[in-house]
């Protein structure tokens, strides 16, 4: 696909897998276009223009894909089977500016992005007397959140972005615009994620498959985790772990994804998939036996930690062996490829808390969160009991309890220890660089240092 600056949008609707609860949401007849002046300007117009931005989160460059496999490749678990040197170089860090998957990534976010910006542009003044005013603010506050989320993965992937808040209708609308500090792209994902909280509701019943109140609490912790403001992150971690009747640790472990299942009380947000638009994981994890490609795998040091019932526990489950021995992610594994894109769930907003509890030196109210998650994995209690021990115990059970969820490269970054784990002499390559047909494209886009 040929990579621009900002790409004209077309609205689709996403078929989702769902609650019997959202179904007449979803169940709307496609529509390749509308034109611009007309894109939103009644009810059933603005939903479809709401399903789009969900449609992009979904897509193969963004969460469907792409944007997930930067967050393991670069990390440690997974090796490359394949020959692409592109992909080659997320695992070597060797990254360059003319790295397709990069580009094609930068392009997805910003195009989600647009999207939002054009919902939260033009459905407040949208005139319809079937369109309440506490619906128009549901949609709205799903859009901010979804802008939210882009931003957040821009600035933890390149650092300081470009911030563009109104919709491009061309792809010269916004060129010129200076990249703005890691500092100010963060001010906006929290500027959205205020605005979001505000005008969304906590749902009656779980409903992972759309934006909520819960949901933007989640991310909210997810943010404050990444800012090291450890008590806001607790806290917010803590308001979606007492909701229990939307969210729990569910047993056996591989229960949130074994058995064709969606939308479990384990998803706090997850992105579903269909016939029509299904997802680009699973033909890269199964191998050709399951009809797949393989094209990367669980490397050594995966294998034998979840193998391991002192480390894996239960969690072998993500994992299988081919007669022929050849080890492969299952994760991903249902045919036809509908299998959900997992963004957030219940397990990371134990650890987040965790994490910020043992931080705010709280041992024993940290690993009795971090036990939580490892009693739901058949392990036994942790025996961490320094500050540091307990968090280090955190890494580790992150890594695997999120090990084909592209956690892993963010968490080792934010927490200053990528460079130690992965042997990264140069700092500078922590953040991916700008693609080349962005900087080629508008003069005022600075490279990020060091390539």
């Amino acid at each position: 696909m040929k990579t621009t600056r900002f790409i004209k949008y077309i609205f689709s609707v996403i078929l989702l897998l769902s609650t019997v609860s959202c179904k007449k949401f979803l169940e709307v007849t496609p529509k390749d276009s509308v034109p611009d002046d007309l894109t939103i300007f009644d009810k059933p117009s603005a939903e479809t223009a709401v399903r789009g931005i969900y449609r992009s989160l979904a897509s193969d460059n963004y969460y469907g894909l792409n944007f997930v496999s930067i967050g393991y490749l670069s990390g440690d678990n997974v090796q490359w089977t394949g020959s692409q040197s592109i992909v080659q170089d997320f695992i070597n860090h060797t990254v360059k500016p003319e790295n397709a998957t990069v580009g094609s990534v930068w392009i997805a976010i910003y195009n989600t992005i647009n999207r939002a910006n054009t919902a939260i542009a033009s459905i407040p003044g949208v005139n319809d007397v079937s369109f309440t005013t506490a619906y128009k603010n549901q949609l709205i506050g799903e859009a901010h959140f979804a802008r939210a989320l882009a931003y957040f993965d821009l600035a933890r992937t390149w650092g300081g972005v470009q911030i563009v808040t109104t919709p491009t209708t061309s792809s010269t609308d916004k060129s010129g615009i200076k990249r703005s500090t890691l500092a100010q792209t963060y001010a906006q994902v929290l500027s959205d994620l205020n605005i979001a909280e505000n005008l969304l509701a906590v749902p009656a019943t779980p409903n992972p498959i759309r934006a909520n109140k819960l949901t933007v609490w989640a991310l909210k912790a997810r943010y404050y985790l990444y800012q090291n403001d450890w008590e806001n992150a607790e806290n917010y971690a803590s308001q979606v772990i007492a909701n229990t009747t939307n969210y729990a640790l569910l047993k056996p472990f591989n229960s949130w994804f074994a058995n064709n299942a969606i939308a479990t009380r384990e998803s706090v947000f997850e992105l579903s998939y269909s016939t029509t638009y299904p997802t680009g994981h699973r033909n890269q994890w199964q191998p050709p036996a399951n009809n797949g490609t393989r094209q990367w795998a669980p490397n050594a040091a995966l294998i034998a930690l979840l193998n391991n019932p002192a480390t894996g526990g239960t969690r072998n489950s993500l994992i299988a062996q081919t007669s022929a021995g050849l080890w492969y992610g299952n994760l991903y594994y249902r045919s036809p490829n509908v299998d959900p894109a997992y963004v957030i769930r219940i397990a990371e907003l134990y650890l987040i808390r965790a994490e910020a509890r043992a931080q705010r030196d709280k041992p024993l109210d940290a690993l009795a969160d971090l036990n939580a998650v490892r009693d739901r994995a058949g392990l036994g209690v942790s025996a961490a009991a320094t500050k540091g021990d307990i968090l280090l115990a955190i890494e580790d059970e992150r890594r695997l309890e999120f090990a084909l969820e592209g956690h892993r490269w963010f968490d080792l970054i934010r927490t200053n220890r990528a460079q130690t784990v992965l042997g990264i002499a140069d700092a500078r390559r922590l953040l991916l660089p700008i693609p080349i047909d962005q900087l080629t494209a508008d003069k005022a886009l600075d490279p990020n240092p060091g390539y």
